[in-house]
């Protein structure tokens, strides 16, 4: 027997047992719209048992550090404290101004509760609101790594990306992506 003979006998059954398999031949089938992709998310930091963990929210704009901090200051979700997650972001209020500011897209907050963020290539500031002096080392973690995981979705090509939080007494706590988990 030659070795082309060899190969038919190898081959034959392998394409009758292809051609055989069970799956009818179909046209085009209509089964809804097309795919819509996945939805962009943010890291947004969260602490678990005094550790920094990152919780992927859903937003519109991803590479936004001031839409990140947005969510930031909503909290975990119910579910998600009650799994032990929690924030050491306090609330930001601050007194009513006389005239309102412009709405915050924060729920219940005017634009001066929150705090300011300035981008400028890989560096971030983040101004506290008036009358917010007192930040713990694990809220300003938080803030620093939502803010950086944000920009850096925002500027992958960054070496570093350095965020400064600033208080209201104008205390400072500085920090970088690369002393955030996960990055």
């Amino acid at each position: 027997m030659t070795a082309g003979h060899r190969l038919a006998l190898l081959t034959v059954p392998a394409l009758l047992a292809l051609c055989a398999c069970g799956i009818p031949a179909t046209g085009v089938v209509e089964a809804g719209g097309p795919a819509s992709g996945i939805e962009p998310v943010t890291p947004v930091y969260f602490l678990r048992d005094g550790a920094l963990v990152a919780v992927p929210r859903a937003t519109a704009d991803p590479g936004d550090a001031g839409a990140a901090l947005d969510l930031l200051l909503l909290g975990p979700a119910p579910v998600e404290a009650a799994g032990g997650l929690s924030t050491e972001v306090p609330e930001m209020l601050t007194a009513t101004p006389a005239t309102p500011p412009a709405a915050s897209p924060v729920p219940g907050k005017t634009s001066a509760d929150v705090p300011t963020v300035s981008v400028k290539g890989d560096t971030v500031g983040i101004r506290l609101p008036p009358g917010f002096d007192r930040l713990s080392r694990l809220a300003a973690e938080q803030l620093i790594c939502t803010a950086a995981a944000a920009r850096r979705i925002g500027e992958p090509s960054a070496d570093t990306v350095t965020v400064t939080v600033s208080t209201g007494s104008g205390r400072q706590a500085e920090g970088t992506d690369g002393n955030c988990p996960g990055a």
